[in-house]
């Protein structure tokens, strides 16, 4: 049977560079908010740039995963870019 469109998820990488240590708490009151959604976090402080690295692996709807990469990206003092898996 084929999957319909609400039941299809894709596999993606939500990668943040955090500029601004202030806006940490929104980016884990977010990503705790889908954690049913996250398969594995990785964060990198990087101390001679002051800056830090996340990298968040996620499986869910397109639409939830746009949701949840276009919050984080509106955070002050934080980048973010998705890619996505072509399966």
């Amino acid at each position: 049977m084929e999957p319909t469109q609400e039941t299809k998820t894709r596999v993606a990488v939500i990668s943040i560079i955090v500029e601004e240590p202030g806006c940490v708490p929104a980016i884990n009151e977010i990503l705790h908010a889908a954690s049913d959604r996250i398969i594995g976090r990785m964060g990198i402080p990087y101390r001679e740039k002051d800056i830090s690295i996340i990298s968040v692996v996620v499986d869910a709807a397109q639409d939830d995963i746009n949701n949840l990469s276009g919050r984080l990206g509106r955070l002050p003092g934080a980048t973010v870019k998705t890619a996505y898996s072509k399966k």
